[in-house]
């Protein structure tokens, strides 16, 4: 009888802890420094999956722009041909590798998702014959799908572009 009210306990304890947020899995967020954050708003964070790489949109240079931090080197990888002073980059997704980034362009005027690939220092529009608004993209690891949102067909639904990365930018 002792032993079943002391799992009976136990087990209880347990779930209070962990329902109540108070267990000892938590732990307290770390602002990074060293060129991560900025002054400005750095918003939507994406890593590549192993880690290396985290992409993430920002302000800080008076337009929203799309960033990419390495965690090995310590510092803003540069982006060639990717941000432009008369558009903004948003929401950002990466590759596995990092090498791929599908992301939110105003370039032409309205939403288009884009992918740039680091390798080339180019992007190409997936979205050119998208008439509503499209968001939050998200990329495989592979780089060879795109997922996102879009109003095309008068609300909000799923689309999914798969390229061929062989005759891509």
């Amino acid at each position: 009888m002792q032993q079943i009210f002391r799992s009976f306990f136990l087990l209880l304890l347990s779930t209070l802890t962990l329902a109540s947020g108070c267990g000892t899995l938590a732990q307290d967020p770390q602002i990074p420094t060293g060129g991560l954050n900025s002054n400005a708003p750095d918003e939507d964070p994406a890593y590549s999956s192993d880690g290396r790489y985290l992409s993430f949109a920002s302000n800080r240079n008076g337009h929203r722009d799309i960033f990419l931090y390495d965690f090995q080197q310590r510092r803003l990888v540069p982006l060639p041909n990717l941000n432009r002073r008369d558009s903004s980059q948003d929401q950002p997704s990466l590759s596995a590798d990092g090498r791929y980034i599908a992301y939110v362009s105003t370039e032409r005027g309205k939403t288009d998702i884009l992918v740039y690939d680091r390798e080339i220092q180019r992007a190409r529009l997936l979205t050119a014959n998208i008439r509503g608004s499209v968001r939050n993209p998200t990329i495989t690891g592979d780089g060879q799908s795109i997922a996102f949102q879009t109003t095309q067909m008068g609300q909000w639904n799923i689309a999914i572009v798969k390229r061929n990365i062989k005759d891509s930018p």
